[in-house]
C-alpha cells in the first residue's frame, strides 16, 4: 500500500515534499475541523474565549522561545554546525520557560484581570508547560526540515490533532480546562517523535557539540535573535493580540467567537500554505546558493494565487450561512466575522511563504518593518473596533482591510528584493481574477436566487468546486509542478 501511495506522489522533489506535508497537514486540520461542530455544542463561546486568550499568550511567547535561532538550523552545510545551533536553541527554550514561569508567578493575577478573563488564573501553570513543548517542537521541526524528513513532520501533525481532539471531546465534563489541556498535550506527541529522529539518527553530530561550538554559532547567526526575534515577536503579536484585546474590550465571549471563526477559516487555508512554507524554506536556501531565488519566489507566489483566489471568493459568499448550519444559531456572529476575515487570510496565505526568504538572505530588517506594520494594523483595528465602535465585526473589518493592503505591499517589495519587477506581483493577482469569478458563478447564482436553501447552496458550491478542480488544480497536477 505504501509503495502504491508513493507512486501517486509527484516526481519533482519539491512538489513531492509539499505533497507529503500537505497530506499530513490536511489530515490534521480535517480532524480539528470535523470536531469543531461537536466542540461548539459542548463548550460555550466564553469557554472558547479562555482557550483563545491562552493560545494567544502561548503564541506570542513561543515565537521567541529560542530567540529564532531555530530558523538557522537548515542554513549551514555542516551537520555539526547545525547540531550546535539546535542545541543552543533548546537551551534558550529552557531559559525562556524559566523566565516566563517567574513572570507569571509574580504578575499572573494582574495579567488575567487586565485581559478581563479572571477564570484563567487557575490555569496559568499550563502556559510554561505549553511553552516548553511548543518551543522544543519548533527546534526539532527545523532539524527535520533540514533532513528533509517531511513525512515525519506530517505524521506528528496527525498525532497532535488527534490527541488534542480526543482530550477536548472526552474531557468536556471538566469544563474549559479540557480545551487547554488538549492543546498542551497535543503538542507533546510531536516532540517525542521528532526528538527521536534528531538525536538517535544524528548522534555523531550532536556529540561534537561543545561550549565553544555553541558560542561560535551564537555569534555567527546573531542576526537571528538580534533582528529576527523582533520580527517574529511582532508577527506573532499581530496575529495573537486581537483575541487578547477583544477579550479586554468586549469580553471572553467575543474572543471565543473570533477564535472559532479564525480557527475554522484559517486552518483549511493553511493545509497547503504551511506545507509549502516549510518545504519552500529548504528549497529557498538551495535556490539562494544557486542564484535563482527570484524565479523560485515568483513561481510559488503565482501558484498560490491561482490555487486560492477562487476558493476565497466562494468562502466570502457562503461562509455566514455555513456557520449557522454547522455550528448552531449561537455562532451566527462568528460566520459574519469569518466573511470579513477572508481577504486578510487570503493575502496572508499567498504572500507569507514567499517572505520566508528573509532569514536566508539575511534581510531581517525588511521582515521586521512589515511585521511592525501588521502589528499596528491589528492594534488599530482592535482598539478602534473594540473600544470606539464596540463591535466585533468592525474589529475584523478594519484589521482585514489594513492587513490585505500590507500583504500586497509586502509581496511587491519581496519581488523587488529578489530581482523580479514588483509590478509582477500585482499582474499575477489581476490576471487570476476573471477565471476565479467565472468559477464562482454557480455559487453566486444559487446564493442570490435560492437564498437560504441549503440544498441549492450546497449544489452551487459543489459546482464551483468542480470548476476549480477542472480549470485550476488539474492543469497543475498534469504539469506535475504544484508550486513550479
Amino acid at each position: 500500500m505504501r509503495v502504491k501511495l508513493e507512486k501517486l506522489l509527484p516526481k519533482n522533489r519539491f512538489a513531492r515534499a509539499v505533497s507529503v506535508l500537505a497530506g499530513g497537514t490536511a489530515g490534521a486540520q480535517l480532524i480539528v475541523i470535523a470536531a469543531s461542530p461537536i466542540l461548539t455544542r459542548l463548550y460555550s463561546p466564553e469557554d472558547f474565549g479562555l482557550l483563545a486568550v491562552y493560545a494567544a499568550i502561548l503564541g506570542i511567547l513561543s515565537v521567541i522561545a529560542s530567540l529564532r535561532y531555530q530558523l538557522a538550523i537548515p542554513v549551514p552545510e555542516s551537520e555539526e554546525e547545525a547540531a550546535s545551533i539546535a542545541t543552543l536553541s533548546l537551551l534558550l527554550v529552557c531559559f525562556t520557560v524559566l523566565c516566563s514561569s517567574l513572570a507569571l508567578w509574580f504578575f499572573g493575577n494582574q495579567l488575567v484581570n487586565l485581559l478581563n478573563t479572571p477564570d484563567l488564573s487557575i490555569y496559568l501553570w499550563l502556559i510554561p508547560l505549553g511553552l516548553f513543548l511548543a518551543g522544543t517542537y519548533q527546534v526539532l521541526q527545523y532539524w527535520a526540515i533540514r533532513q528533509k524528513a517531511f513525512s515525519n513532520i506530517a505524521g506528528t501533525r496527525l498525532t497532535q490533532s488527534s490527541g488534542m481532539v480526543i482530550i477536548q471531546v472526552g474531557g468536556y465534563a471538566l469544563g474549559p480546562v479540557a480545551l487547554l489541556i488538549g492543546r498542551v498535550v497535543g503538542q507533546s506527541f510531536g516532540v517525542f517523535g521528532l526528538g527521536k529522529l534528531a538525536f538517535m539518527k544524528n548522534r555523531a553530530s550532536f556529540r561534537s557539540v561543545n561550549k565553544e561550538s555553541i558560542t561560535n554559532v551564537a555569534k555567527t547567526y546573531k542576526n537571528f535573535p538580534l533582528i529576527g526575534t523582533w520580527t517574529g515577536l511582532t508577527s506573532s503579536a499581530g496575529m495573537n493580540l486581537p483575541p487578547l484585546l477583544i477579550a479586554a474590550f468586549l469580553g471572553a465571549s467575543s474572543a471565543g467567537l473570533f477564535s472559532l471563526a479564525h480557527r475554522v477559516l484559517s486552518q483549511p487555508m493553511a493545509i497547503i500554505g504551511k506545507a509549502i512554507s516549510d518545504a519552500f524554506y529548504q528549497r529557498a536556501a538551495e535556490a539562494n546558493r544557486a542564484g535563482d531565488l527570484g524565479e523560485a519566489v515568483e513561481s510559488v507566489y503565482s501558484t498560490l494565487v491561482k490555487l486560492a483566489l477562487a476558493p476565497a471568493i466562494t468562502i466570502f459568499l457562503v461562509i455566514p450561512d455555513v456557520f449557522v448550519i454547522v455550528f448552531g444559531d449561537g455562532w451566527t456572529t462568528a460566520g459574519e466575522v469569518a466573511r470579513w476575515m477572508t481577504p486578510w487570510l487570503f493575502f496572508q496565505f499567498v504572500v507569507s511563504p514567499c517572505t520566508g526568504i528573509y532569514p536566508i538572505i539575511d534581510r531581517h530588517d525588511i521582515a521586521l518593518r512589515f511585521q511592525l506594520s501588521l502589528l499596528v494594523a491589528s492594534l488599530f483595528g482592535s482598539i478602534v473596533g473594540g473600544f470606539y465602535f464596540g463591535d466585533l465585526v468592525w474589529v475584523v473589518l478594519i484589521i482585514s482591510a489594513l492587513s490585505s493592503f500590507i500583504y500586497l505591499w509586502r509581496a511587491a517589495t519581496t519581488f523587488n528584493v529578489v530581482g523580479v519587477r514588483w509590478l509582477s506581483s500585482v499582474f499575477i493577482f489581476l490576471k487570476s481574477i476573471p477565471l476565479s469569478l467565472i468559477i464562482n458563478i454557480p455559487a453566486l447564482f444559487s446564493l442570490s436566487v435560492f437564498e437560504d436553501d441549503i440544498v441549492w447552496l450546497s449544489l452551487g458550491v459543489f459546482c464551483s468546486g468542480f470548476l476549480w478542480f477542472l480549470f485550476i488544480l488539474m492543469p497543475m497536477v498534469r504539469e506535475n509542478r504544484y508550486v513550479g
